[in-house]
C-alpha cells in the first residue's frame, strides 16, 4: 500500500488539504495516511501525530518568541515522517513551517518526493525563495494561473491545479429558520481561524454591530468559526451583551448561511475568494502589532492585501488595514453598500470577472488529486 504524510500549518490548510484526500480516497483507495492536520483530515479518519493548534502561530513576533517551540516541532514532525516512510510528502500552506519540514526530510531521505500545495507568495515578496526551493520540493500544486510564471523561470516542476474555494459543490439542503429571525436578513462575519486574531478583531466587530444596531434593526449578525474557537468567540459575544448574534462552526452550514447573507466582513485571506464565488458584497479587515506592520510594509512589493484586488489591479474590496480597521470605519463602507445597491452591483460583477481567470476546466480539488495520484503511481 503506497503512504502519504500530509503536513499542514493552520486550519485554512487542513481544509484545503482535506478537500483534496476526500477525492483523491474516491479515485484510489489503496493510500495510508498520516498527519499534522486539523478537524478536517480527522473527519476523512486521518490520525494528527499532534494537536494542529501546536504550531499555529501569526506574526514575526509571535515566531521570534516561539522558535524553539517551533524548532523543537518541526524535528518531531520529520522524525514521525521518516519514520512513516512516505512515498510522498504533502506540504499544504504554512511555508515557514512546512517547507522547513520538507527541506529537512528532503536532506535524510532522497527517496520521499516532496509535493507541496499552496506556493508561497513569492509574488508578493521573497521571489528568490523559489531557488531555495527547488532544491528540496519535487513539484508544486499552484492555486492560480499567474504564479507559474515565477515558478516555471527557475525550471521547477509545477502545475496550475485552481483553488478549492471556487468549487460549486451540490449541498444538501439545510434548514436555516433556527438562525433567521422573523424578517430579518443575515450578515455573515470572519474572525480569522487563529486566536490572535479573534482577540484583535472581535471588539471591534462586536461594537461595529452596535453602530449598526441603530440604523438597522432587522439583521442577524453570523459569526463563522472553527470549532476549535466557537467558544472563544460566543464568550466574547456575551461579555459584550452583544444581541442578534449566531457562531457557526459546521462548514454544510456556513456554507448556506454565506449564500443567504446581504453582505460579509472578512478577515483578509483566501476566504476572501469563497465569499466572492458566492456573489456576496464585502470588505476586508486586518489588523496586526506595529513591529510586524513595520516589517511587512518594508518587505512586500504589492499595493493591495486581498488576492482579487491584486489580480484587478484596483480595490474592488475594500480593504480596511491597521488604524483603518476600527468599528467606526467598518460601520461607514459596510452602511455605503447597503445603501446603495448599484455598488454592490458593481463589486460583484468586477469580483466575478476576476474569479473566472482563477477557475479550471475541472474542479480544482479533482485535478490536484489526480495530480497527486500520477505522482505515487509513478
Amino acid at each position: 500500500m503506497k503512504k502519504i504524510f500530509i503536513v499542514t500549518g493552520e486550519a485554512s490548510g487542513d481544509k484545503l488539504a482535506s478537500k483534496v484526500i476526500y477525492n483523491l480516497k474516491k479515485i484510489n483507495p489503496n493510500i495510508e495516511y498520516l498527519s499534522v492536520g486539523g478537524e478536517n483530515l480527522k473527519s476523512l479518519g486521518i490520525k494528527s501525530i499532534y494537536d494542529l493548534k501546536e504550531v499555529t502561530y501569526i506574526g514575526f513576533t509571535n515566531v521570534l518568541f516561539n522558535l524553539f517551540k517551533i524548532n523543537k516541532k518541526i524535528n518531531q514532525t520529520v522524525n514521525s515522517i521518516l519514520e512513516f516512510n512516505p512515498d510522498i510528502l504533502f506540504t499544504v500552506d504554512s511555508p515557514d513551517f512546512t517547507l522547513r519540514v520538507a527541506e529537512r526530510v528532503k536532506n535524510k531521505n532522497i527517496n520521499i518526493k516532496t509535493v507541496h500545495y499552496v506556493a508561497p507568495q513569492v509574488w508578493v515578496w521573497r521571489e528568490g525563495r523559489v531557488k531555495k526551493i527547488k532544491k528540496f520540493i519535487d513539484h508544486i500544486l499552484l492555486l492560480f494561473n499567474f504564479e507559474k510564471l515565477y515558478f516555471d523561470k527557475e525550471n521547477v516542476s509545477c502545475e496550475f491545479v485552481g483553488h478549492p474555494l471556487l468549487e460549486n459543490r451540490v449541498e444538501d439542503k439545510i434548514d436555516i429558520n433556527q438562525f433567521v429571525g422573523k424578517n430579518k436578513a443575515l450578515f455573515s462575519i470572519f474572525a480569522g481561524s487563529r486566536i490572535s486574531e479573534i482577540n484583535v478583531l472581535m471588539p471591534i466587530f462586536l461594537n461595529f454591530i452596535k453602530y449598526m444596531e441603530k440604523k438597522y434593526n432587522d439583521i442577524t449578525y453570523v459569526f463563522h468559526s472553527t470549532k476549535a474557537h466557537k467558544d472563544l468567540i460566543h464568550s466574547y459575544i456575551k461579555n459584550s451583551n452583544t444581541l442578534n448574534c449566531e457562531v457557526v462552526s459546521d462548514d454544510k452550514l456556513k456554507g448556506h448561511l454565506l449564500k443567504k447573507s446581504i453582505f460579509a466582513i472578512a478577515k483578509s485571506g483566501t476566504v476572501s475568494l469563497e465569499i466572492c464565488n458566492a456573489k456576496i458584497p464585502s470588505i476586508i479587515v486586518y489588523k496586526m502589532n506595529l513591529i510586524n506592520f513595520l516589517i511587512v510594509k518594508m518587505l512586500v512589493k504589492i499595493k493591495y492585501a486581498n488576492i482579487i484586488n491584486i489580480a484587478a489591479k484596483e480595490e474592488i474590496i475594500p480593504e480596511l488595514l491597521q488604524s483603518k480597521c476600527n468599528s467606526k470605519n467598518i460601520y461607514n463602507e459596510v452602511s455605503k453598500f447597503l445603501d446603495t445597491p448599484s455598488l454592490v452591483e458593481e463589486q460583484v460583477r468586477k469580483t466575478q470577472t476576476i474569479l473566472n481567470q482563477f477557475k479550471t476546466s475541472k474542479s480544482p480539488s479533482e485535478q490536484t488529486s489526480e495530480a497527486l495520484n500520477k505522482i505515487i503511481l509513478k
